[in-house]
């Protein structure tokens, strides 16, 4: 089973090769339809049938809804009554001004799940170069979800273009991301003021990259890298926790790292700190084990191959610190 339902992209085609391309520049409500985002979620009370299915009487349950799609009246999710919903012309009008006055420019825009899940994501203009023609491009990322699994997030995210791998820009005290739990109203501007839609996450994250670039490291130093990110506690059957190393993802890690991955050549890359986390990066947006390649697109943004990432991540910074 797909877990896109529906994407449209501009520009290049995504690293998960999915979606309805568009020129760019095109408007949001062109946007809205290409994306599968033009219905709305709507909102009944839970009923049940108490006794004979035939027969029996109907009850309301007022402390709980369910949500449906205006078009297909699909079934998406059953949610407390506190339950506040973002619709998905909210996710894309979010952008509108930074499209139209703040020089971002929509790249993608889909739903995943049958529309428990919808994201856009804008590249911000922001862009950097590490040595030997590493580029590196800032991007914004919404995403919601109606089924209780994502509070509505918007978070800064790179784009590293020789192997578009991607990388939640978290930094200090998650300025990188605003998470806004649906129990609250979610508040469009509120949200961008405090992701200070600025500069300064960027520069950080510049500095960062550039540490990482020019930090060497040995072989021994990179096997015990990999070891500590893809080492996980599991419990025997007598409940003792045991650490084991996913042996399959170090091999590939290792291999993207030493030279098979796309980038892992280039000076900024090879025998780096920034070569390991993007051996991390790579594994999970385009080699780790999924069903589909919209199940691993879920999985690194969202889920567990966005913690790995993170784990990556810290665990560069402190070959920085």
């Amino acid at each position: 089973m797909h877990l896109v339902q529906t994407m449209a992209y501009a520009n290049e085609t995504p690293w998960h090769g999915l979606g309805n391309r568009l020129a760019p520049k095109q408007s949001l409500e062109v946007w809205t339809r290409s994306a599968g985002m033009d219905w709305s979620i709507e909102e009944a009370e839970v009923r049940y049938v108490a006794g004979n299915q035939n027969l029996g009487s109907i009850h309301a349950f007022p402390q709980q809804k369910v949500l449906y799609r205006s078009d297909t009246k699909a079934p998406l999710s059953v949610v407390s009554n506190r339950f506040s919903v973002v619709q998905p012309a909210a996710v894309l009008e979010f952008f509108r001004d930074l499209t139209e006055i703040g020089g971002y420019e929509l790249e993608t825009a889909g739903v995943l799940k049958e529309g428990r899940k919808l994201w856009a994501l804008a590249r911000t203009g922001q862009s950097a170069t590490l040595k030997g023609k590493d580029d590196v491009h800032g991007y914004l990322l919404l995403a919601t979800a109606c089924d209780g699994t994502l509070a509505t997030t918007a978070q800064f995210t790179s784009v590293r273009v020789v192997c578009n791998n991607t990388l939640a820009i978290a930094l200090g005290q998650g300025q990188g991301a605003v998470k806004v739990p649906h129990r609250s109203q979610f508040d469009a501007e509120a949200v961008k003021r405090q992701l200070g839609i600025a500069t300064s996450s960027w520069s950080g994250f510049m500095a960062r990259m550039n540490a990482l670039a020019a930090r060497k490291v040995t072989d021994e130093q990179a096997e015990a890298f990999f070891k500590r990110v893809l080492t996980y506690t599991t419990l025997d059957p007598a409940s003792h926790l045991v650490m084991s190393v996913n042996e399959r993802a170090l091999k590939t890690v290792q291999e993207l790292y030493g030279g098979a991955g796309k980038g892992s050549t280039l000076p900024s890359a090879a025998g780096t700190a920034w070569g390991l986390l993007n051996g991390v990066t790579e594994f999970v947006d385009h080699h780790r084990r999924a069903r589909s390649d919209d199940h691993r697109l879920d999985a690194a943004w969202f889920g567990a191959g966005a913690s790995l990432k993170q784990r990556a991540w810290d665990e560069a910074m402190t070959l920085v610190a």
